[in-house]
């Protein structure tokens, strides 16, 4: 996360509903030789103190995993690269604007009993965003496909010790330049949806 506290001042509760709308991120621990890393859909839940996931069996951290673990899961938002000559000012620098949430907390095995269970609720909170259509359920599967396919995929809880979030939106400029660099942003920015940075950029505050 980034030291400036500038960045780092939205209220705990916007932190959780980027995390429960983006539901994506890249869980990581401490594996024997090094860092291990998966990228994962994640549901958090209201409160902000548990997550649920899964993981194939294959994964490395499914492997490593044993028993409670240390994890971090790092959510990404938007981001852009920003150039100093869009903010009309002088003697400034190029930085890169984003917005970034980690949970930092305790990955634990559950029993593979609760798996169905979560892969409903998973699906259900993507599927209901796509209405009209009728949402997907577990129970369109064949007989017995479900169950089979289970076999390789392990279901895991984490509970939640923190939540860090990074809004660096340009809130250590000055209104104007602020709003000329979310301008740039819309126009040339080169990163993932900068138009909705661009928009944060100017409510920024």
């Amino acid at each position: 996360m980034h030291p400036n506290p500038a960045f780092r001042k939205e209220e705990t509760q916007r932190n959780i509903d980027f995390v429960r709308d983006r539901a994506f991120g890249t869980l990581a621990i401490n594996g024997e030789d090094g860092p291990l890393t998966s990228h994962v859909p994640v549901l958090l839940d209201k409160s902000g103190d548990a997550a649920e996931l899964h993981l194939v069996r294959s994964n490395p951290i499914a492997r490593a995993v044993k028993s409670e673990t240390p994890c971090v899961i790092t959510v990404m938002g938007p981001d852009s690269y920003i150039s100093p000559d869009w903010y009309g000012v002088i003697d400034q620098v190029p930085t890169w604007n984003y917005v970034a949430v980690r949970l930092r907390g305790r990955l634990i095995p559950k029993p593979h009993d609760d798996l169905h269970a979560l892969l409903d609720r998973l699906s259900a909170h993507f599927e209901r965003r796509l209405m009209p259509k009728k949402p997907w359920h577990s129970s369109k599967m064949s007989d017995g496909v479900m169950e089979k396919m289970m076999k390789s995929i392990l279901p895991y809880h984490i509970d939640i010790t923190e939540i860090e979030g990074t809004w660096k939106l340009g809130q250590n400029k000055t209104e104007d330049a602020r709003k000329a660099g979310a301008d740039g942003v819309a126009a040339f920015g080169q990163g993932l949806e900068i138009s909705t940075l661009a928009a944060l950029m100017r409510g920024a505050d």
